[in-house]
């Protein structure tokens, strides 16, 4: 299982994929924002979408869990 953990303090402005959905490697899974900026969380392997811990509109922490992929 791979964790996906936001790289910076930020809000969630979209998330592109959910539970259940196929994703590879490079696909752009969230974009958050950050001193205004937006950026995208890409995905670095293939896999299912286990679960999504945050929503569009969250704010959150360095290294927090976004989702995981199994």
């Amino acid at each position: 299982m791979i964790e996906i953990t936001s790289e910076m303090a930020g809000a969630i402005v979209a998330l592109n994929f959910g539970p259940g959905d196929k994703v590879s490697p490079g696909d752009e899974l969230v974009v958050m924002e950050s001193m205004k900026m937006e950026m995208p969380v890409l995905s670095p392997a293939s896999g299912t979408v286990s679960s999504v811990s945050v929503a569009e509109g969250d704010v959150v922490q360095a290294e927090q869990v976004l989702m995981t992929i199994a």
